[in-house]
């Protein structure tokens, strides 16, 4: 049966909606966890997860340029989400990895924190960096990285992405310990864990029934 006109523009809102909720979504998830990285984990050099301790090893191993070997890992990754998560998925994941590239720039250009201490750095950036992973993979975004293989674990066994997140990352965490250092892998330890605890908890916030098409209209 034919769909009559109102009833279209009605649907066409409602994806309308939907679409940019999501846009926003998932700008403010890359660029929070952006400003957990640039300006609280990263001028200790505490790896942000396991796309970092990876590049840190393929740096350590192969002399590749750490930038360039994030962006391999990256991309690895992403060639996963193709096929597992499909292409759209794909294309969200490519604009959060690149809104948090670009919030960590800007944010360690313009903020400039006068005294640090090491330990509230790790609590809040790991504050920060789960809150932005959460977001995203709420919106079945991945955050780049190990995020990819975490989502599709999800994904296939209907779990909450924390604790597979978790896992992978200290696996990549401890590997790197046992041959760069175990200091700095501590504290990405101890960040993963906050972080995760944040993925969960932002998984358990009811936050797409605060306002919706049907609210708009009363």
């Amino acid at each position: 049966m034919t769909q009559n006109w109102p009833e279209f523009i009605e649907d066409r809102k409602d994806f309308m909606w939907k679409h940019w909720r999501k846009s926003v979504l998932v700008v403010a998830g890359g660029t929070i966890q952006g400003f957990g990285m640039g300006v609280f984990l990263f001028p200790h050099a505490i790896p942000s997860g396991g796309a970092g301790g990876m590049a840190v090893l393929l740096n350590h191993w192969f002399q590749v340029h750490i930038g360039f070997a994030l962006w391999l890992v990256n991309f690895s990754m992403l060639l996963l989400a193709i096929k597992y998560l499909g292409n759209r998925s794909t294309l969200w994941t490519m604009l959060a990895m690149t809104i948090t590239s670009l919030s960590i720039y800007a944010f360690q250009q313009e903020i400039v924190v006068p005294a640090r201490n090491v330990w509230l750095d790790l609590f809040i950036g790991s504050v920060f960096l789960g809150t932005g992973v959460g977001i995203l993979l709420r919106e079945g975004v991945s955050n780049g990285g190990v995020g990819v293989i975490a989502l599709i674990i999800s994904n296939s066994r209907n779990i909450m992405p924390g604790k597979p997140l978790l896992f992978i990352n200290g696996c990549v965490f401890l590997l790197t310990a046992s041959i760069i250092a175990w200091e700095i892998i501590v504290q990405a330890l101890i960040s993963q864990w906050m972080s995760t605890m944040m993925v969960d908890l932002i998984f358990k916030i009811n936050y797409h029934q605060t306002y919706t098409l049907s609210w708009r209209k009363k």
